[in-house]
Parts: structure tokens; sequence; C-alpha cells
């Protein structure tokens, strides 16, 4: 456990799960959450107790959600210095559901979700999440490879099941259920990845290709749009000015909750609002 700080104040598991609660956190509900460990003070127990504590407000028939996706999943090989570009092609790791990492960046929570008795994964390289509770099967399968974040994914469930997105000090621009809107967004030409992955399944190795929007650059031109901060955190604080989502302290940490299916619905409205079909009509780039 990490030697605690002067300037740092003490926090428990059962103060942890009182301010999730008070936060909204509903019992019996189904909760993808994002944490920035060093925001909540010196957790006692450390990642487990966080863990923990989301699982006591959630109670017993309550089900826990975080986007883990995978350490060693690769956007830009192509600006890799040639000798570890060359040497990751020749002999590229093989995703094994069972014992890929999650996103370091992601923070420590995805994979200490990842590592819980009972947890289970969903089957997507670069999307899957993993969930702990009596929906983790339900809301984990399927992941098609060809609809990561879209209607058939994950992420349509949470929104289906009345979930809910809390945010512990994480950035906004980090709600992984955001890239489920630009998935569903009525919007032409989302820039798409392929890519190809070994898969280890049933003892044996395959390679497998998945299609999906771009989750690194972007699925449409923000860059257009000169944004003052990124994206997602622009449509969620600007979901928040419009009374969507709540927000309170947990532990030491600036925190946010919000609804799964307003959010998305939100953020539908405005990626629509600036790249649907009516201002690409606009500009030329529409369908005939």
């Amino acid at each position: 456990m990490d030697e605690p700080s002067r300037q740092r104040q003490a926090v428990t598991r059962s103060r942890l799960a009182a301010d999730l609660r008070r936060l909204g956190v509903r019992a019996g509900g189904v909760t993808m959450v994002h944490t920035r460990m060093s925001s909540l003070g010196w957790v006692v127990g450390g990642s487990g107790s966080v863990v923990g504590a989301l699982l006591d407000a959630l109670a017993p028939d309550g089900t826990l959600v975080a986007y883990a996706s995978w350490e060693e999943h690769v956007y830009n090989a192509d600006e890799w210095p040639r000798e570890h570009r060359d040497a990751y092609l020749a002999e590229p790791p093989v995703f094994d559901l069972a014992t890929a990492e999650a996103v370091r960046d992601n923070g420590r929570i995805p994979e200490r979700v990842r590592t819980w008795p009972g947890a289970v994964r969903s089957s997507h390289p670069e999307a899957n999440v993993v969930a702990i509770g009596p929906r983790a099967s339900w809301l984990t399968d399927p992941h098609p490879p060809d609809d990561a974040y879209g209607s058939r994914s994950p992420f349509a469930r949470l929104v289906e099941t009345a979930g809910q997105v809390v945010m512990l000090g994480a950035p906004l621009e980090t709600i992984t259920l955001l890239h489920h809107a630009e998935a569903i967004a009525d919007v032409p030409n989302k820039r798409l990845v392929t890519f190809r992955m070994p898969v280890a399944e049933h003892g044996r190795v395959e390679d497998r290709t998945f299609t999906d929007i771009d989750t690194s650059a972007g699925a449409f031109p923000y860059e257009e749009l000169a944004l003052e901060e990124d994206e997602f955190a622009v449509i969620a604080r600007a979901a928040l000015a419009a009374g969507i989502g709540v927000r309170g302290r947990v532990g030491e940490a600036d925190s946010q909750l919000f609804d799964a299916a307003e959010l998305t619905a939100f953020a539908v409205s405005w990626i629509e609002s600036r790249f649907g079909r009516a201002r690409a009509d606009r500009t030329g780039d529409g369908d005939d």
C-alpha cells in the first residue's frame, strides 16, 4: 500500500460507499466507473477498497462495470521506431481474454475489477469491458467484432438497463460511453479503423479482423470545431449544464454521476447537430 501523505486525507471504504450512495449510485443498478485514484485521497486498502465500496453501494443485486481494453493493443505502430515496429509485427502479442492486462492509462480500477473473484470480461480486444455482479454475463456477451461500441455492444446494454456512469475524480474526456454515442449517431462518413489481431480461444490462436469507429484520432472531424478542450469533456460539461448528471464529492474527489441513457441521447444530439446529414448536405458531402 502507498505510504500516506500528510497532505492527503485518509479515506475508508465505508466513507466511499456512503459518499457513492449520497451521490446517487443506485442499489441494485448497473454502474460503469472511471476513477483517478490519486484524487480520492489516501484510501485505506487502496484499489481493493474502492472496488469494495462500489460493490457495497450497488448492493449484492447490483453490477459494477469498468472499461478495460488491452494494454498491448496498438493504435499507431507506424509512428514507432522501425526496429520496434518490425519486432512487433514479426511476433505480435496474442489477446487472451483470461490474462490480457487492462490498459494502464485507464487507472488501477479496471485491472482490479478484471482480477476480482467472479469478474466477467467481454471478448473484443480493444473495446472490452469487465463486470462484477448478477448482470455481468448479460452485459458483456456478446461483443461483436464489427460493432464494438454500437447498438449490439455492452455499452448499448448499459443504456438499455437504465445504467449509470460515475466519474470518481476522472477527467470527463475519459467517459467511454460517449464512443457509443458516436457509434449510433446518424452521421455519414464516420472515420473507421480496421486492424488484425491474433486471438487465443479454446486452445487455438486465430488471426481475426476488427473494424470500428476510430476511437484514437476521433470518429468525426472535431478539429474543425476549434474546441478549447477534448470533445468528450465539452459534451459532458454541456450535459451537466443542461441538468443531465449531478456533481458531488466521493472521498476527496470532485465526482460526477450520469444516467447512461440521458447522457447518450444528449451526446447523439450534440454530434448530429454538428456532423449529421443535414450539415453534410449543406456542405455537399451528403448522399445524393
